[in-house]
């Protein structure tokens, strides 16, 4: 007997949407999460995220189609933003962020599951139609977002980032170091002063280019270190975009940087990092991987988590000296330096 027209028609792919929307760092902890979705599930990954942060998502190789979300004019484009979400119907939206903006996005999309993460906050653990479930105490971002695997009942996979960013082409002799200087907290910060001394220190065992990475905003901060470095460091802050600042990071050999975006972005691509930890927790925040190194001052007060520090000079961040950065630094480096 001839199969009818709905025997022979192909399957419906499953349609998963992922709701990360920000911050640069918190992007990359879902990946191994959603590449294991994608994988067990069969399925089609589509992923809201804030519109600065679309063409970044655009290079995660298991993301199908983005979404962007209007953050900045949200209420003034929210039936255009709306329209756009539901044009696809999903077998599941699953929120890797779990605040009120993300679970908001969450419930106006049309699924068939929505389900919320298992660090959900604002309140938002109440509003989602399931949540899953898992002890994030201690856990490192990238363990937590894994829950929502557990709660389908699926499997993990071996951890992985997988990421393709274009290609950029630099100038300077190896070692090549990048340097990130900036981070959205001041608390996050060390010194300018601390990371040209840091450079200045490693040049004395012998010939290294330095980077020093950021955004348009830390133009000034990044060409002053390189002018206090001198010829061999150059500013690349606001050359490339984030996906380009990717190609970059994946052409260092170190990165010596503060809690930030970009420091996730070097674990990502394989880069060694060794990152300036000073009210943040880098047990559940850090460089995800092998091979990176945290240095922290040893003050009882840390970590906080704190914006704002109300003791004199920030000692967490400034009890991490140039010189003990540097040594690290050089011992990362092996027979490169």
């Amino acid at each position: 007997m001839p199969e009818s027209a709905a025997d022979s028609s192909p399957a419906r792919a499953c349609k998963v949407l992922i709701v990360k929307l920000s911050s640069l760092g918190d992007l990359f902890h879902a990946l191994p999460a959603v590449a294991a979705l994608k994988e067990r599930l069969s399925a089609e990954i589509h992923w809201c995220t804030q519109e600065e942060y679309a063409d970044l998502v655009g290079c995660f190789e298991d993301v199908d189609h983005v979404v962007p979300f209007p953050r900045r004019d949200f209420f003034r484009r929210r039936k255009e933003f709306r329209t756009e979400l539901r044009k696809v119907h999903y077998d599941y939206v699953i929120d890797m962020q779990g605040l009120m903006k993300s679970c908001l996005v969450t419930l106006m999309a049309d699924g068939d599951r929505k389900i919320g993460p298992s660090f959900s906050r604002e309140g938002t653990g109440l509003l989602y139609p399931e949540k899953a479930v898992g002890k994030q105490k201690g856990r490192h971002a990238v363990q937590r977002a894994m829950d929502v695997l557990r709660y389908l009942k699926l499997a993990p996979l071996d951890v992985e980032f997988r990421v393709r960013f274009p290609e950029v082409e630099l100038k300077g002799g190896r070692p090549r170091v990048a340097l990130v200087p900036a981070s959205r907290w001041p608390t996050k910060t060390w010194s300018a002063r601390a990371f040209a001394d840091t450079a200045r220190r490693m040049l004395r065992s012998g010939p290294m280019s330095f980077f020093i990475v950021g955004g348009p905003s830390d133009a000034d901060l990044c060409s002053g270190i390189a002018d206090d470095i001198g010829s061999c460091a150059q500013s690349l802050a606001g050359k490339y975009s984030i996906p380009e600042s990717g190609g970059v990071l994946g052409q260092m050999d170190l990165v010596i940087t503060n809690d930030s975006g970009p420091m996730h972005i070097a674990a990502a691509v394989g880069t060694r990092v060794l990152a300036i930890f000073g009210p943040t927790d880098a047990a559940k925040t850090g460089p995800y991987g092998e091979g990176h190194k945290v240095l922290t001052a040893d003050v009882g007060c840390r970590p906080c988590l704190s914006r704002r520090c109300s003791k004199d000079g920030i000692p967490c961040l400034s009890g991490v000296t140039a010189e003990r950065v540097a040594g690290a630094a050089l011992e990362m480096l092996g027979g490169k330096a």
